[in-house]
């Protein structure tokens, strides 16, 4: 078991492309007293992490980076076999470490890997590679590190990247084979799942409490005009938070909303995957939209060209960042808990104190199922993949079937 404390290893993906170990000198010395195969080894994944921050988007880079960051930091602290080495048995102890890792692993704070200091990139020596996080509902409940336990949809992923690592080796010609799918398979915390999925929803209920909240923040306060504007465009045109935001190699625009030849509204997104998709736009949101652009001080609809940011800096230029946008949002979540609890009591208001932005796409389709909209139309404005995964994710209809059958059944 590792006693000494992990140092950060990869800076953001924008800092990783300009990386020079000289601007770096805590990484810079932990690599040099390191074997040479583990330098050549933080090579590897730093060409990986830069081949996944050109190809897909920040949040899967941020997602990668991190799990790449840990495995390595087992690697040269833990098992000290070369990747190339490992075996399925190997890549099982892995994952039992991740399951309980070391207590000075552990923080309950988020905190940056470098700091910028006389023109020197300095590690923090705060950080660590897991992260105890309270429930959003309960951000005053006090932390145990002790008490980490990752979820199986953390375990999930980490065998996504690390599976993905492998195969660019092999891709290089670095590594012969990928021991991840047979320690997937063998894997004793993958527990499979066969029962009721629950999506993270909100009911109609509870989206007509949100949305009128919205509208009454921004009738008191004009400058809640935006929160009302992406409140209503996240749930309505399911949107994902990054395809509201502004990115290196995208930003949202006006005439992003365009009309076809017979003056059907759509909205186009730069999506997951980086695939550009085009989305139905129904004919009420079109007030929430030219109510935000009046505020704004534009013509009621976009016109074809405009440039004018979707979503604007209030202070500075361009758009606003995700974490901005996630901000925005929960400003009215917050209002509505407060509002619904306030009026009906904590049970009824409980979800909204719970929910996060991605709640809002995923209310919006499960909406569109509700009032059977053709799977096939719903999956192509989600960005599915397939018709399969909408009707995996979203289609409950026989879920409440049986649990009104269920309902009646007698105890004696």
């Amino acid at each position: 078991m590792a006693t000494t404390k992990p140092t950060p290893l990869f800076p953001t993906y924008a800092e990783l492309i300009e990386l020079s170990l000289n601007d770096y000198p805590q990484l810079s010395a932990y690599l040099d007293n390191q074997p040479a195969w583990m330098k050549q080894h933080w090579e590897w994944a730093k060409d990986y992490l830069l081949y996944i921050g050109r190809n897909k988007s920040e949040h899967t880079y941020v997602r990668f980076r991190n799990d790449i960051e840990k495995f390595l930091l087992w690697v040269f602290m833990v098992d000290k076999q070369p990747v190339d080495d490992l075996r399925k048995a190997d890549i099982l102890s892995y994952i039992d470490f991740c399951v309980a890792p070391p207590i000075k692993w552990i923080s309950t704070q988020l905190h940056d890997r470098f700091s910028l200091n006389n023109g020197y990139f300095a590690s923090n020596l705060k950080w660590t590679p897991f992260r105890l996080t309270p429930p959003k509902y309960d951000k005053e409940r006090v932390l145990d590190p002790k008490k980490y336990k990752p979820s199986l949809q953390t375990l999930e992923s980490t065998f996504v990247a690390l599976s993905s690592f492998y195969r660019h080796l092999i891709d290089e010609e670095i590594c012969f084979g990928n021991p991840i799918p047979l320690a997937k398979r063998d894997c004793k915390h993958m527990i499979k799942d066969s029962q009721i999925k629950t999506v993270s929803r909100l009911t109609e209920h509870q989206w007509q409490y949100l949305i009128d909240t919205a509208v009454e923040l921004a009738d008191k306060d004009a400058l809640f005009e935006r929160n009302l504007f992406i409140v209503s465009t996240m749930k309505t045109l399911f949107l994902r938070l990054s395809e509201l935001s502004d990115r290196q190699d995208w930003t949202p625009v006006m005439s992003h909303f365009w009309t076809d030849e017979d003056n059907n509204w759509w909205f186009k997104v730069y999506g997951k995957g980086k695939k550009i998709r085009d989305i139905t736009v129904p004919q009420g949101y079109l007030s929430y939209l030219k109510r935000y652009r009046e505020w704004r001080g534009l013509s009621p609809l976009p016109s074809k060209g405009e440039q004018t940011i979707l979503v604007e800096k209030i202070r500075g230029r361009g758009g606003l960042t995700s974490r901005q946008i996630s901000r925005l949002i929960q400003q009215v979540f917050d209002a509505a808990y407060e509002k619904m609890k306030r009026e009906q009591g904590l049970d009824p208001a409980q979800k909204l104190n719970e929910a996060t932005t991605h709640y809002l796409r995923h209310t919006g389709a499960s909406m569109e199922i509700e009032r059977d909209r053709p799977l096939k139309d719903l999956s192509e404005d989600l960005g599915h993949a397939s018709s399969a995964t909408t009707d995996t994710v979203y289609v409950q209809v026989e879920r409440k079937k049986r649990a009104t059958s269920g309902k009646d059944r007698k105890v004696e």
